[in-house]
């Protein structure tokens, strides 16, 4: 699937009588980072033809968006993604330092277009976890100042492995003391089943919902290397460890209705294809799931 295929499969009135997504179930999303060819019209042009409602934009170094040009390309970006059909409802930042110039000029933008959410940046337990956590939590506290200050709110991603957030105890400790109208969890099931496959995930699970921001879709499994050993592999929505109808399920019976964002980290030489193809099963799982009674 190549650019051109794409701005030229799509009819310009289907782009004009775009509907909105239903207001009683989630916005479904895909991963900028995985279309990075396609500019700002073309991405919202490819997400509309491919059922998505929105854009989850990258806004950091090498991104869609770069943090020292945000002031200007992201009110671009915006208006040109919803000139195209679609939405952008969040974006995904690499911000960790609420010092740092581009925290600022990041949120500022984000709440001047009206972009309601936005993805927190990764902190590693790179010393003691007692440590790590009071240094966390002071940036964090800083985050959230500034997510209140320009009237946006932050999603903390449990990502796998030696990263803050990872086994969900600690980003319970660190967001229980912050305001949760501007900080909340960006929940992400499959790093939750990598961590907890048995039934940890499912515990995560609970823990964010108690404020659930956004959620992430990948899928994976553990499959054995030519040394015996047990190595993570990404896979296309739906064939990996992923109890993907129990946890739309589970959204549905909460009420959830924020940003749900596909990514597609597995090998694949059309990523294009892949989100497409992932996006049609995503939203089957979605349809079906909020579609019975809670």
């Amino acid at each position: 699937m190549t650019r051109r295929t794409i701005l030229q499969s799509i009819p310009l009135t289907a782009l004009a009588q775009a509907p909105a997504p239903a207001a009683d179930r989630p916005s479904l999303c895909m991963f900028s980072k995985h279309a990075a060819k396609l500019n700002y019209t073309q991405l919202g042009k490819f997400a509309k033809q491919n059922g998505f409602d929105g854009i989850d934009l990258t806004v950091r170094p090498g991104g869609h968006v770069l943090p020292d040009k945000v002031a200007e390309d992201l009110p671009r970006a915006k208006q040109e993604i919803e000139a195209a059909g679609s939405t952008v409802p969040m974006i995904t930042t690499g911000l960790v330092n609420p010092r740092a110039p581009e925290a600022a000029a990041t949120l500022r933008a984000a709440g001047e277009v009206k972009i309601p959410y936005w993805k927190v940046g990764y902190y590693r337990y790179d010393k003691s976890i007692e440590q790590k956590l009071v240094e966390v939590q002071l940036a964090l506290t800083g985050l959230t100042a500034l997510s209140r200050l320009y009237n946006v709110t932050a999603g903390f991603h449990n990502h796998s492995g030696n990263y803050v957030g990872s086994p969900m105890w600690d980003s319970r400790q660190l967001l229980t003391p912050l305001d949760s109208t501007f900080i909340g969890y960006y929940f992400d099931p499959a790093h939750a089943t990598i961590e907890g496959g048995l039934w940890n995930w499912q515990g995560s699970l609970e823990i964010a919902l108690t404020r659930l921001k956004m959620v992430a879709v990948k899928d994976f499994y553990w499959e054995k290397n030519a040394k015996g050993k047990w190595d993570l592999k990404w896979c296309p929505l739906g064939e990996g460890m992923v109890d993907w109808p129990k946890v739309f399920a589970r959204l549905a019976k909460a009420g959830f209705t924020g940003p749900i964002t596909l990514h597609a980290e597995y090998q694949t030489p059309d990523e294009l294809k892949a989100l497409a193809d992932d996006g049609a099963k995503m939203r089957k799982l979605v349809e079906a799931a909020y579609a019975k009674p809670a």
